[in-house]
């Protein structure tokens, strides 16, 4: 009875003392984690904030990479975090950490040659993030195996989430780009071809596209969006039954499918009505 009086004390006061340490430990990193991400997420508020309450129609290249770096950093902190706690705990536990070296050592090299796609996808996201090939909201297409375009959701060490067009999302490991085109960095250029049929005379057709590359740029819906006037590049093709005509056009950065869609919409009731017209003059 003594030996199990004297093992209840024992535990009692090990309760007492490292049982509550070990429970303000797990309480710390609990809360540490959730004023991490707290920050974290006032951070990005601040720079999505910043970007609406400014004339800026797209987000800046280091608004974008501060987006990127800010999910970064709190995930790496978050790690550290816990990475102490559980060193911490084993303390408590009375594990010496010292004896532990030589074991985790080997374990660590095992671990290395068995993870080594993870710790390709580590340094890969580290070269993407520090080389800032694309980061928060950028349009890309990546090379991962199978080609994939979206809009970039989240930025890691390890993976890049993409939103595609379908609202679907795909998680990419950094480690399996093999190339990335990037959409939306600087300014982005679209190319429109207008198909003019064989019958019509090509000098009324690129007067008639070289009129709306000049009005389009006080257009109210893509006026915004142009960097320049649209040029029109001349003949692009010819086929048996009609020519294509290509114009070029330099937009903001991810605004490019917006500015051909309308220029397409005024492009083409500007081809039918010059076609009414040579009908006409035909007729009469």
């Amino acid at each position: 009875m003594l030996t199990l009086d004297s093992g209840f004390d024992s535990m009692l006061f090990w309760l007492r003392n490292q049982g509550l340490e070990i429970v303000l430990i797990v309480m710390i990193a609990m809360i540490a984690t959730r004023i991490i991400k707290k920050v974290a997420r006032m951070w990005t508020g601040r720079i999505d904030n910043r970007h609406a309450e400014s004339d800026n129609l797209v987000l800046s290249e280091d608004s974008k990479h501060l987006h990127a770096l800010v999910q970064v950093v709190s995930y790496v902190a978050i790690a550290l975090v816990y990475v102490l706690a559980v060193v911490q705990i084993l303390l408590r536990f009375g594990v010496n950490l010292v004896a532990l070296v030589a074991p985790a050592t080997i374990l660590g090299a095992a671990i290395g040659f068995g993870a080594q796609k993870i710790v390709q996808d580590f340094l890969a996201g580290f070269f993407i993030i520090a080389e800032r090939q694309y980061g928060y909201g950028d349009t890309v297409t990546i090379d991962g195996g199978t080609t994939v375009s979206g809009t970039v959701e989240d930025v890691t060490l390890r993976v890049t989430k993409l939103r595609t067009i379908d609202g679907e999302v795909v998680t990419v490991p950094n480690g399996q780009i093999v190339g990335t085109t990037n959409q939306s960095r600087d300014w982005a250029r679209s190319l429109i071809d207008v198909p003019v049929p064989a019958s019509t005379d090509i000098g009324e057709a690129q007067e008639a596209l070289q009129e709306v590359c000049h009005e389009i740029v006080d257009d109210r819906y893509i006026k915004d969006f142009l960097l320049d006037e649209p040029t029109v590049m001349g003949v692009e093709s010819i086929n048996l039954d009609e020519t294509v005509i290509r114009i070029l056009v330099r937009t903001l950065p991810g605004k490019q499918w917006e500015v051909s869609r309308r220029m397409r919409s005024v492009i083409s009731r500007r081809m039918r009505a010059l076609s009414k017209a040579g009908a006409g003059e035909q007729s009469s």
